[in-house]
């Protein structure tokens, strides 16, 4: 039953994440962009199933394989994003057709790691799913944010009359 939470919950982040993503949204870069991250990332790692512990080496060789995927993978994505100051200053940030790739290609690792666990009777836990999820927002998120910050101040423009 805890699986069934844990990979409910991942769909839930995935649309949520996903249909924010496409569309414009204003950046604050002061938030706690943070906040979901880590609050995903310890709902993963209370669960001790996260490693099966029958296969221990290749359940945890599969586990950092997934992270270091994900943490690429968030760093593709954070470039995908399209970042631009409008004229009152404001950072604004929306997905672009590159980012729906990124996340189509984020898929099918996934489901490739999962197949070679799988044929390798490793048993995976879908706490496995959401601490890469975790990892993944927040590599995005710290792409995105560090790229705002590099962005050149909003010009001062005076209507002359």
């Amino acid at each position: 039953m805890v699986s069934l939470a844990n990979l409910l919950v991942i769909v839930a982040v995935v649309a949520v994440v996903v249909t924010r993503q496409m569309r414009v949204q204003r950046l604050d870069t002061e938030r706690r962009f943070w906040l979901l991250p880590l609050i995903l990332g310890a709902l993963a790692l209370r669960d001790p199933q996260i490693i099966d512990h029958q296969h221990a080496a290749l359940s945890a060789t599969l586990l950092v394989a997934g992270l270091v995927a994900v943490v690429a993978m968030g760093s593709v994505w954070g470039w995908t994003v399209r970042i631009w100051r409008a004229a009152d200053g404001a950072v604004l940030v929306k997905g672009t057709k590159a980012t729906l790739a990124a996340w189509g290609g984020m898929i099918a690792i996934r489901i490739g790691l999962y197949a070679v666990g799988s044929a390798l009777g490793v048993h995976q836990a879908g706490s496995s799913l959401m601490l890469g999820m975790a990892v993944l927002l927040l590599v995005r998120s710290l792409v995105v944010n560090w790229r705002a910050r590099t962005l050149e101040p909003a010009r001062a423009t005076a209507i002359l009359h």
